[in-house]
């Protein structure tokens, strides 16, 4: 996640000049918000109360097939596993959130964004469904969530597949510490026009791809939705590491890592970290994908996700 700041505050920093010079986006405010959900929103019936908040929830495949918990990245929703879910969801049960402050849930009713917490989600997306093992699927901070929560829980975890994890320390995340926050970041709830949010989502894309315009628009609809930066910001205050090499040695989960060759987000040399500390961990490697492999290049992608799926 820190790499993922550093990319934004890059962002940021890139359009200034343009704003200043007249280029702004007209603000979008809190009544905006059916407007702004509407083309997300697939049924009234996905925003449930889960552990005392209410959270944006898909469930689709079969109660009779194995349970997938898909967890997004920072800034990112349930949306960027579509291409993904539509496929998985013949022979499994596939259920995916937003994490509370993004995509189309509301920011959390409890203020709190720590991993503890994602943990408890995890805990009542699980319970609702009925479903005593899952495996789980995360990307970036949805990583390091799903390793944490694995290695919290390892009798509720079938399998792993963590895509681009996050978890090492970097600049502004060290181990044991609240993040550094800089200035500038702190702005994105007043100062975040629309080439800033296309400025970065092209970052995280590879060389070979590059988010089309519907795409662009979810994100910036998404992240404008009411209290979603505010809540981003509080995820990256309430955001204190530990050191993986303490916790992933333990884990005996069977592990996929899917990284792509040009991520600049959390790049691949990570791989080597977890591949490291990791018992049960093989890498597979993508060329020319960034870090949204999900997004970038479902089909292709997708391929040994299912192989390692199958028993």
């Amino acid at each position: 996640m820190a790499a993922t700041l550093r990319s934004f505050l890059l962002a940021v920093l890139g359009v200034t000049l343009l704003v200043v010079a007249g280029c702004q986006t007209p603000p979008r405010h809190g009544s905006d918000k059916d407007a702004l959900s509407e083309p997300y929103l697939r049924s009234a019936g996905d925003l449930v109360v889960l552990a005392g908040t209410v959270v944006h929830l898909r469930a689709d495949g079969s109660r009779d097939h194995p349970a997938l918990i898909l967890i997004h990245g920072f800034g990112s929703s349930l949306h960027s596993w579509d291409a993904w879910a539509e496929d998985l969801m013949d022979r499994y049960r596939v259920l995916r959130f937003d994490l509370p402050g993004s995509g189309l849930s509301p920011p959390d009713q409890t203020g709190l964004y720590t991993d503890a917490r994602a943990f408890e989600l995890i805990e009542a997306v699980m319970a609702r469904d009925g479903a005593e093992r899952v495996t789980l699927i995360g990307h970036s901070l949805g990583g390091r969530i799903a390793w944490s929560y694995a290695a919290r829980f390892p009798d509720r975890v079938d399998q792993l597949i963590l895509i681009s994890p996050d978890g090492y320390e970097s600049p502004f995340f060290r181990y044991n510490q609240p993040a550094r926050i800089p200035i500038i970041a702190r702005l994105a709830p007043y100062f975040l026009p629309r080439p800033v949010v296309y400025l970065a989502l092209r970052r995280a894309y590879g060389s070979q791809a590059s988010p089309d315009a519907a795409t662009l628009s979810r994100y910036y609809d998404l992240i404008m939705q009411p209290g979603a930066r505010q809540a981003l910001l509080e995820r990256m205050r309430q955001t204190i590491l530990t050191n993986p090499d303490r916790v992933l040695p333990g884990l005996q989960v069977p592990t996929l890592l899917v990284w792509g060759e040009e991520d600049r987000i959390i790049p691949i040399d990570n791989a080597d970290d977890y591949l490291r500390a990791l018992p049960q961990a093989r890498l597979i490697r993508f060329n020319h994908i960034g870090h949204l492999p999900q997004e970038e290049a479902p089909a292709l992608t997708l391929r040994p996700i299912k192989a390692f799926l199958q028993p």
